[in-house]
């Protein structure tokens, strides 16, 4: 039994192990991983008003991470013998890293599908990213996938988010992949709201007036992304909660993903159990792919939230 004082004295998300009420805290094994993500760096070409990592031009707490740091964890990936198909590179913006090129050819040469979470606007439309994207596109067809986030089909509701004319430049970028032949999808918001159909009805238009190859109605197309508002209460999850939910533990993303930064003053990257909770220190475990190999605690709002409530996932 649990002490009563103990109890009391628990924070909410604080324990890894019990939850506030002395629950039993929900764990995530890592059963068979699909994707390696490698933040990039936080810094980012613009600031989102809801931005889930906070990237922005000033925000350099994860610093870019280089080619060679990125070539040490694929080798590990063969030692550990993970089952991984693919790379996701995010960040802040991703184009914005100087070794990005290299970075991309890299894991390309390595014969995985290389995943970017972009903005597609100036970061990408560089002279030189433009060149070296078309280059490793022809080296390496359908191996580039581009993410392209594109918070609604409006201009209204996705400039509220990223900037004044950030919704043309983000089409004016995608206009160009379209022309180059380079795979793209979309990463959409659910805070408008509309309902799916009405959201996915909205993309489908757009996609069809400007002829893009995206399907709006096809969840690993057009992905769309719950909120995290820090200031809304979420329950903790127990281990009961996933017959409750008639949840499948192995459906969440730390199931089958984990992500590599490299934080501000540090010597060398380090391995983390979430592609969105980058400051909590908890989440990080170890510097190598071996040392990650653990369970997960959901002891963390954004697990609640985002990945077990809201459903959603980084990953195809």
């Amino acid at each position: 039994m649990f002490d009563k004082n103990e109890q009391n004295t628990r924070r909410k998300f604080e324990d890894p192990w019990i939850t506030e009420n002395g629950k039993r805290r929900a764990r995530v094994a890592l059963k068979s991983p699909k994707i390696l993500w490698f933040n990039t760096g936080t810094l980012c070409n613009i600031k989102c008003q809801n931005c889930y990592i906070k990237s922005s031009p000033t925000n350099n707490a994860l610093v870019y991470i280089s080619a060679n740091e990125v070539s040490e964890y694929l080798d590990q990936l063969v030692t550990q013998k993970w089952p991984v198909a693919e790379i996701g590179l995010t960040g802040g913006e991703p184009f914005m890293n100087p070794e990005i090129l290299g970075i991309i050819e890299r894991c390309l040469n390595r014969n995985y599908v290389v995943l970017i979470l972009t903005n597609a606007m100036q970061p990408m439309m560089r002279k030189n990213i433009k060149e070296g994207l078309v280059k490793l596109n022809k080296l390496f067809p359908y191996k580039i996938k581009l993410r392209i986030s594109l918070d609604h089909f409006k201009a209204i509701q996705h400039d509220t988010e990223r900037g004044l004319g950030a919704f043309e430049k983000t089409l004016q970028g995608m206009d160009w992949l379209r022309d180059t032949n380079i795979s793209t999808s979309v990463a959409g918001r659910t805070i408008w709201g509309e309902t799916e159909l009405e959201t996915r009805a909205g993309y489908s238009k757009l996609f069809k007036k400007r002829r893009y190859a995206i399907d709006a109605n096809d969840p690993t197309d057009t992905i769309l992304f719950p909120e995290i508002n820090e200031n809304i209460e979420t329950p903790e999850i127990t281990n009961d909660c996933w017959n409750k939910l008639e949840k499948d533990p192995d459906t969440v993303m730390c199931s089958y993903s984990r992500m590599v930064v490299k934080r501000n003053g540090m010597k060398k990257p380090v391995v983390l159990a979430c592609t969105l909770i980058t400051t909590s220190s908890e989440f990080e475990l170890g510097y190598t792919l071996k040392e990650a190999e653990v369970d997960v605690s959901l002891n963390h709002a954004t697990c609640s939230k985002f990945c077990v409530l809201g459903g959603a996932s980084c990953s195809h």
